[in-house]
């Protein structure tokens, strides 16, 4: 019979979270457990990892600087990269990727780009996703 013995240095990372995670555009959230001392940068980076082994739709890609995390509770700025995840007090957000530039042609027209789908700014989406996440709760 086996009993469960706790590590070491289990106490010396502090205290772990599960995190769900809502990527705009994808089924279901993603969840897994971080140190609440992780750095936001480190949990989009896990994030993603996951979303990528677990072949979601859409791809998203690996590159983290091309992402924002959000946390419905502290409103409509996405965190710092280098904050602590354990320091928002919440346990689900929201993974959503950064505008792409427009293109701009050699006569200083914009080219419109193909990704970009439908009209309105990026913020008015993300602030209609945070707002059914709010009022589904």
């Amino acid at each position: 019979m086996v009993l469960y013995k706790p590590k070491k240095n289990q106490n010396a990372k502090g205290n772990r979270l599960l995190v769900s995670i809502t990527v705009l555009g994808s089924a279901g959230p993603i969840r897994f457990v971080v140190s609440e001392q992780e750095l936001v940068a480190t949990v989009i980076d896990t994030a993603l990892k996951s979303y990528a082994r677990e072949g979601r739709l859409p791809v998203l890609g690996s590159n983290l600087d091309e992402f924002f995390l959000y946390c419905p509770n502290a409103g409509p700025d996405a965190l710092s990269p280098w904050d602590t995840i354990g320091s928002q007090g919440a346990r689900n957000f929201m993974l959503c990727k950064k505008p792409q530039p427009e293109k701009v042609a050699d006569d200083g027209r914009s080219i419109p780009s193909m990704s970009r789908r439908g009209n309105g700014s990026w913020r008015s989406r993300i602030n209609k996703a945070l707002n059914l996440m709010i009022s589904s709760h």
